[in-house]
């Protein structure tokens, strides 16, 4: 069923990436020879006004095949009979749509389930934050100068700039004025019990336990709920969050007493050190809040270009070597993802699993629309550094050496793929 699914979804995005080639073809007087849905073997077709409309055995994807797309032809219907701009709007269409793509499904997931907005929820004692002036309620709104629109944009800022002993810049909106700090990341041990809960629960009720750490080896079980830390009462969820933002963990035992089928057991666990690095002491807000129509129209730009940066600064680390090839995913990876949202998300039902799908879309649709765009041979964004080159010399490339480049590229990208695939499965054993 993943795999079907995760086929589906591929199959939606290359589609409209082909249909905007497609439509910028037409509107330009360009003959489409074919326009396919599926690859492979045709299944079925018909022929319109010159174009055959096929329907492909493999369900990846589709493509829009245009006469003089890759030879010269004489016909003023082909594609190398065009204009420089024409040619252009046309290769540069599928990206494009792919970002439209993207657009809507963020119109639809945002209008449902709202946006994470970036305000401080807590402040801890002592801390970075409450030393620099920061307070529960400012709403972040840049980070040494990176703009900051959802609470998600602070994570993925940390994840690829990550914190060192050098002071941040922040800034943030306080009572409707835009108030700058300067906070200094102090370094600490980070030590957890294993386990994880919803802070907005009427009650501590764990809905994940980790197997190797303290609380499993305890004994503790997913459905058990937390009632006393170390002498302070739970009454509710968020009375152990409080508790654990006001008493970081550290490597002194703890003293957790936990509810299951109506009896109280008590058990002292020691924390795992998980990692060493530096903190800033606050918590911002993970949680999605509904907001009003022109608010998800632009909010869904910034979703769109959220996703439209991290495919490039994701690009960026990997050429820098910040980032291993080993994390590199292909089809097989996206298919293990989809098998985790259907997974992690059944239990909520049919609409919330259609949602994070619909999330994790606006991802590959941005990611698809970015990777084509580059300037690569075989790919569309090395067509049209071909076609800016003819813009500048005013003349054409010769189609015959523009062809082995392709060639070239293709090979490379072929190479890329098979590479791409063995760590997909290299993954699915370690």
């Amino acid at each position: 069923m993943n795999i079907i699914v995760a086929i589906l979804i591929l199959g939606v995005i290359v589609i409209i990436h082909e249909l905007g080639h497609f439509l910028l073809a037409k509107r330009n007087g360009i003959t489409v020879t074919e326009f396919s849905v599926g690859m492979g073997p045709r299944i079925a077709s018909f022929v319109r006004k010159g174009t055959r409309y096929s329907l492909k055995l493999l369900p990846f994807g589709g493509s829009c095949m245009m006469l003089g797309e890759d030879e010269t032809v004489d016909d003023e219907g082909a594609f190398n009979k065009k204009g420089v701009w024409a040619r252009f709007s046309v290769i540069v269409a599928g990206a494009v749509f792919n970002f439209i793509l993207a657009f809507v499904l963020a119109l639809i997931v945002l209008g449902d389930v709202g946006v994470d907005k970036p305000y401080i929820e807590k402040v801890n004692v002592d801390s970075p934050a409450e030393k620099a002036g920061l307070q529960k309620g400012d709403v972040i709104k840049e980070i040494n100068g990176s703009a900051i629109h959802f609470s998600r944009d602070i994570q993925y800022y940390f994840y690829f700039n990550k914190l060192t002993d050098q002071p941040l810049d922040v800034t943030v909106l306080r009572d409707g004025k835009e108030v700058k700090f300067s906070v200094a990341p102090v370094y600490r041990d980070l030590y957890q019990l294993g386990c994880s809960y919803t802070s907005t629960n009427p009650t501590a009720v764990l809905e994940a336990v980790a197997e190797g750490y303290p609380l499993a080896e305890a004994g503790v079980q997913v459905g058990d709920v937390i009632v006393n830390i170390n002498g302070v009462a739970v009454n509710k969820a968020q009375d152990l969050a409080n508790y654990l933002d006001d008493n970081p963990l550290t490597d002194s035992p703890v003293t957790l007493t936990y509810v299951r089928d109506g009896k109280e057991t008590e058990v002292t666990i020691k924390p795992l050190l998980v990692q060493s690095g530096y903190s800033l002491g606050w918590n911002y807000n993970q949680y999605r809040e509904k907001v009003n129509a022109l608010q998800v129209i632009k909010y869904s730009f910034y979703e769109l270009k959220l996703n439209i940066v991290n495919t490039i600064k994701s690009l960026t680390h990997l050429i820098m070597g910040k980032v291993s090839m080993k994390e590199v995913s292909g089809p097989v990876g996206i298919v293990n993802v989809v098998g985790d949202i259907v997974s992690e998300s059944e239990d909520y039902g049919i609409h919330a699993t259609l949602l994070s799908l619909a999330q994790f879309s606006i991802l590959l649709s941005a990611n698809l629309g970015v990777m084509n765009l580059l300037p690569l041979p075989a790919l569309d964004g090395g067509r049209i550094v071909f076609i800016l080159i003819e813009a500048i010399r005013r003349k054409p490339v010769p189609k015959e050496k523009e062809a082995i480049v392709h060639l070239v590229g293709m090979a490379l990208l072929m190479l890329l793929m098979v590479f791409v695939m063995y760590n997909d499965i290299r993954n699915l054993f370690l």
